[in-house]
């Protein structure tokens, strides 16, 4: 059977955040941290903003997107009680960071996006604690709610493997999912989900065949039932409302039927198309040679149990 671990590989480097842009990255960070800093001093001064990076940046599976687009979440968070209300707050934020790009900052509603037109979005979510409360952030619109990103952080940490293999799995369906032409579920829904359905099989030495897994754990347990709960303060259910529930386990079920039929093909280059349909044109051609390599029957056997540990001799 044809093996795409390298062509798997090759795309992981293609779609990750290059050393070059994340330097970029950092020091806009740095640079609006700092103006934010002198706004809050110069306009209220008795809130003094913290910060926090978190989301993909933090948990190291964010990608490119085909238009060359990544993100950073950093977080502020004020220690205090607020006595004004969550727009307010948010409101201030967009005159902190206005004017740090050409492009006006945006309020949106849980962050104020500064936009780096073509290369990268700057997310300020907005925090506050006090003591015996949970954290809680600012929503356009529906006040200040519950929630607790750094918990998130911790829960993935928790369940990523020394390998670094959930990373890469994650970034392939943020991949594929960016390849698709309809709104998918948000890049948290992805993390969680594959990250659930890793827990359920046996990681294996090629990233195409764990993928493949991964990917037959999560149409499972969403056939079973269509929710992605947040590990962590809310603990809300990132599909609620979703509208292209239909498209989007129409989508997956062909994704894992052309991924069975790659991993049972025997030619490399007929296997990278069939995941080329799905994951685009970043996705390399494989070469147009026979594999007659014998290999353990489960790895390629269609609708097998998932827990089996496939390939491995």
């Amino acid at each position: 059977m044809a093996n795409c671990n390298s062509l798997f590989l090759d795309y992981h480097s293609d779609i990750s955040i290059g050393s070059v842009k994340k330097n970029k990255m950092k020091n806009s960070k740095e640079g609006l941290r700092k103006k934010i800093r002198k706004w809050f001093n110069d306009n209220h001064p008795d809130y003094v903003p913290q910060f926090y990076i978190q989301g993909s940046y933090k948990m190291k599976n964010g990608i490119r997107t085909e238009q060359d687009i990544c993100d950073l979440d950093d977080g502020i968070y004020f220690f205090r009680e607020p006595d004004v209300t969550a727009s307010t707050i948010k409101e201030w934020v967009k005159q902190a960071v206005d004017g740090y790009t050409d492009s006006p900052a945006e309020n949106r509603k849980k962050c104020v996006r500064t936009i780096f037109v073509n290369d990268y979005e700057v997310d300020h979510p907005v925090y506050y604690k006090i003591d015996g409360q949970e954290y809680k952030i600012a929503v356009k619109g529906n006040g200040w709610e519950d929630s607790d990103p750094k918990a998130m952080v911790d829960w993935f940490v928790s369940k990523k493997d020394k390998d670094g293999r959930l990373i890469r799995d994650i970034k392939y369906l943020k991949g594929w999912a960016d390849n698709r032409p309809f709104k998918m579920p948000s890049g948290l829904a992805l993390t969680i989900l594959a990250t659930n359905a890793k827990e359920k099989i046996v990681l294996n030495e090629r990233d195409d065949i764990t993928f493949r897994d991964i990917l037959k754990e999560i149409k499972k347990a969403l056939n079973n039932e269509f929710t992605c709960i947040v590990p962590a303060t809310p603990n809300d259910d990132l599909l609620e409302g979703y509208v292209n529930k239909d498209k989007f386990l129409e989508a997956l079920n062909n994704l894992i039927t052309d991924a069975d039929e790659a991993i049972r093909s025997n030619n490399q280059r007929t296997a990278s198309k069939l995941w080329r349909k799905h994951l685009g044109d970043r996705f390399q051609l494989g070469e147009d040679k026979e594999e007659n390599l014998v290999r353990n029957v489960a790895a390629a056997a269609i609708g097998a149990s998932s827990s089996i540990p496939y390939g491995h001799e």
